[in-house]
């Protein structure tokens, strides 16, 4: 029986061998560029409980929400999340 992809889920809950190059870029970022793991978990559950998460991207911006979670520098283009380091 074929269930069909859950809209609301990251890449990870979809299909992790597929997708293992996204989590290797994540993983080879600079530790500069890298947003805090804490602030990174608290990214992903905002992104989760989004209603614009469609198959593990953002449906307003195009992106793997995992990778713009993953950077500091990214925020929300809804702006449920910012930058890390912004007032």
């Amino acid at each position: 029986m074929n269930r069909p992809p859950c809209k609301r889920c990251l890449l990870r809950e979809l299909d992790g061998e597929y997708f293992k190059s996204i989590y290797q870029y994540i993983e080879n970022l600079p530790p500069e560029q890298k947003a805090s793991q804490a602030g990174y978990q608290e990214r992903l559950a905002l992104c989760r409980a989004c209603p614009d998460l469609q198959n593990g991207m953002c449906a307003q911006c195009g992106c793997f929400a995992e990778v713009r979670a993953a950077k500091a520098a990214q925020s929300c283009p809804q702006g449920r999340w910012s930058k890390e380091g912004a007032s």
